[in-house]
């Protein structure tokens, strides 16, 4: 397939509501979409990283940077295509979310040639996918409960809680003692603790959560293997799955009995599908990440989380959970359920003019040989816009 063009498009997508982790509140969502035009047609991506590098050490910035100047060098255009990618831009060394938005934007577009979506690419064997919802660290645990019950009167089947020090034990068993022991119930560290709070954490043991995931730093694999000897709640990986080779060694070591997949963090949604795949061959669990996605990511998430090995409710949300307009059709919660997508490629159409509303700024970029860097031939910017503040397990309960 050949490639001519390449847009990097920044937008400003303001949150129905401050979304807190244990790295920071977001309000507005800074976002890099990447678009690759050929003569047969278009594709896009999204790139998930956020506006600073606190999740991982990618921000938007340095992603479009290393993008422009690193990694669209060294695709040929005459012959782009997308089971490649990942080998072409192997040289440089990291970047796996920049990576991936240009890697589902040439699949993208390679799938729509053909006629194919990415459900069928990637070998889904559902028509949708069971939805959850992540719900962010609030100001008291009153506004939590609150926000919890919206949420699973909007039918949503899995509730997931983001914890810290200190917000942690109370906020789960006031949400399981208001909404009892049914809800699947499962909690997100970030990485907020360390080993010796493990004492600490056997006390979320208490509430038969289906996992806590990612209780300590990415790289303490050897931890979390520890961890799970010392606490009856399964442990979840998150940011220690950076590829299918680091899920093997988690899974040898005991890590883990669930993984979360997410495509940005793995370089792409072909090496996600090997990370499935792995999972699968072990009996390990797996679900689907979110990064608070536009519809472009979404859509592809939904259909990676139609895969067999997804048995778990994933972060694939409704698009209002996030936005109130998105920059696709959205996607709408239907019986706790998300529709996987049929049409060639993502699926979805990208809303031009809602677009061009939410653009900070524009570069387009021909692509050259990889000894030739890319030339800049046109660009728009101007401000972001202001912050938008708005006011039973199916794969088997554990009994202990």
């Amino acid at each position: 397939m050949r490639i001519d063009l390449v847009e990097l498009r920044r937008i400003a997508m303001p949150l129905v509501s401050p979304f807190r982790t244990s790295f920071g509140v977001e309000h507005v969502r800074d976002i890099l979409l990447v678009r690759v035009e050929g003569p047969d047609g278009e594709g896009w991506g999204e790139c998930v990283t956020g506006s600073e590098p606190l999740y991982s050490a990618e921000y938007v910035d340095g992603a479009q940077e290393v993008i422009r100047r690193f990694l669209l060098p060294r695709l040929d255009p005459a012959d782009v295509v997308a089971t490649r990618v990942s080998h072409l831009l192997a040289p440089v060394s990291g970047h796996p979310m920049a990576k991936a938005a240009i890697e589902a934007a040439v699949l993208d577009a390679e799938l729509r040639m053909l006629g194919q979506s990415m459900a069928d690419r990637f070998g889904a064997v559902r028509r949708r996918v069971p939805a959850g919802v992540s719900v962010g660290i609030m100001d008291s645990v009153a506004v939590l409960l609150e926000a919890v019950g919206t949420y699973l009167d909007q039918g949503y089947l899995r509730i997931k809680l983001k914890i810290e020090p200190g917000w942690d034990v109370e906020p789960v068993a006031a949400v399981r003692d208001r909404f009892g022991d049914e809800i699947l119930l499962q909690v997100d560290a970030n990485a907020a603790y360390s080993l010796t709070d493990a004492t600490h954490l056997a006390g979320l043991d208490a509430f038969d959560l289906l996992l806590i995931e990612q209780p300590l730093p990415e790289d303490d694999v050897a931890g979390h293997a520890a961890l799970a000897r010392r606490i009856r709640t399964p442990i979840c990986l998150d940011e220690s799955i950076v590829s299918a080779r680091a899920a093997a060694h988690a899974i040898a070591l005991g890590a883990c009995h669930i993984v979360n997949i997410k495509p940005g963090r793995v370089g792409g949604y072909l090496e996600a599908i090997r990370v499935h795949d792995v999972c699968t061959a072990h009996g390990i669990p797996v679900w689907a990440g979110g990064m608070l996605e536009t519809g472009i990511g979404r859509a592809a998430n939904v259909a990676l989380a139609a895969l067999p090995g997804f048995t778990l409710p994933g972060d694939t949300s409704a698009s209002d959970r996030y936005y109130l307009r998105d920059v696709t059709e959205p996607f709408r919660l239907v019986d706790g359920h998300l529709e996987v997508p049929t049409r060639p490629g993502t699926g979805v159409a990208v809303d031009m003019d809602f677009l061009d509303d939410v653009t900070t700024s524009r570069e387009e970029v021909r692509l050259g040989t990889a000894k030739t860097p890319p030339r800049t031939i046109a660009s728009a910017s101007r401000p972001p816009s202001p912050p938008a503040v708005a006011g039973r397990r199916s794969w088997g309960r554990r009994r202990r």
